[in-house]
């Protein structure tokens, strides 16, 4: 039991990743600099990464992972329309932003959730069984889909009632009853 203890405690762990001013990766668990692919593919690992300014120690992780977000959809199949890009940009700075990230955040764990139950249940999927869950007659995938959405609309029926509360409160401070 304590060897799976300490593999497990060795998962949780962060791999601390120190950038210095000339733009250069250090991975501290390694003693070697690293690429941004490299930072990448340590995500795709599911490596717990976290970046640090050599100097100040100020937690730059989410600048980096956003830098690899660039270079992901400037190269060439990009996930995000300019209208989807477009609509984030103008959630910044609006009461909603707040719940338009849980909302984004969420949304993809449940995605995640149910790609990583597919991939689980493929295992022993016959070519028969991909047939039938291809043409979604699944019961599992309009369940696991189903899920999802009730997923998706509770967390936009929060946003909506956290808006039309925050206009309430708006409306009260001017004196104007609903």
């Amino acid at each position: 039991m304590p060897d799976s203890q300490s593999a497990a405690a060795a998962k949780t762990t962060q791999r601390v990743i120190k950038k210095y001013p000339n733009r250069r990766l250090y991975d501290t668990t390694t003693s070697t600099y690293i690429t941004l692919a490299e930072v990448r593919q340590l995500v795709m690992d599911r490596e717990l990464v976290v970046v640090r300014d050599a100097k100040t120690g100020d937690d730059l992780t989410r600048s980096i992972l956003l830098q690899i977000i660039l270079e992901e959809e400037a190269g060439g199949a990009p996930m995000f329309t300019e209208t989807v890009l477009a609509n984030i940009i103008r959630f910044y700075g609006h009461a909603m932003q707040g719940f338009m990230g849980a909302y984004l955040e969420k949304n993809v764990q449940a995605f995640t959730d149910i790609q990583a139950k597919l991939a689980e249940q493929s295992q022993s999927v016959t070519p028969e069984m991909w047939a039938q869950f291809m043409s979604l007659q699944s019961p599992m995938m309009k369940g696991m889909m189903g899920s999802y959405v009730e997923q998706s609309q509770s967390m936009l029926t929060q946003m909506q009632e956290q808006m039309q509360k925050q206009t309430e409160q708006m409306l009260g401070a001017f004196g104007i009853k609903r």
